[in-house]
């Protein structure tokens, strides 16, 4: 697949998602309620699907998730001049915060009704400035390990045309959510 449809596949795909977000509760924090009895992907699909709201940060840093599964989570995110460091260039923070995002989801997808988890450890490398021919790049990320305490993903940030941008691995601290009054 060539990179322009590639991007085209990459924006019907954002289009469809966009709008089950648009339709749904929108932007905001899920109710304790909301969340009772379900496990980090129940709850991941019900964002995808617009039935809780998805993070108000994926608005300000203007990103998407766009899939999850079991494992793994994938966001699309679109760099712009909101996002230029003093030099002219995307800032290495948003390179971080979609990664970081995509790593913690990941984890997030692993986690049985009850359990939680938080960045323990964050180690993000830049390999190559995201420039105009990059309008989309997706951040996905994978877990490698995830146990009763610890939990290890890694994630890459990539364009349509597969260059690499930024790659990272987190750690996770694992633990058992205190019980709703």
């Amino acid at each position: 697949m060539t990179q322009m449809n590639q991007l085209e596949a990459w924006l019907a795909q954002e289009r469809e998602v966009r709008a089950a977000l648009d339709a749904g509760v929108g932007a905001g924090v899920a109710k304790p309620e909301q969340l009772a009895g379900k496990s980090g992907l129940e709850m991941m699909q019900a964002m995808l699907r617009g039935e809780l709201p998805y993070p108000p940060i994926a608005q300000t840093l203007d990103f998407t998730l766009m899939e999850v599964d079991a494992g793994r989570a994938m966001f699309q995110g679109t760099p712009g001049p909101a996002h230029l460091n003093p030099m002219g260039t995307i800032h290495g923070g948003w390179y971080a915060t979609l990664l970081d995002s995509a790593l913690g989801c990941a984890v997030h997808t692993m986690m049985p009704a009850g359990r939680g988890y938080t960045t323990a450890e964050l180690g993000v490398n830049l390999v190559r400035a995201i420039g105009a021919k990059a309008p989309r790049v997706r951040a996905e990320g994978k877990v490698i390990h995830c146990g009763r305490q610890l939990a290890t993903a890694e994630a890459r940030l990539y364009g349509p045309d597969g260059t690499l941008y930024a790659h990272a691995t987190t750690t996770c601290l694992v633990f058992e959510l205190p019980p709703q009054r």
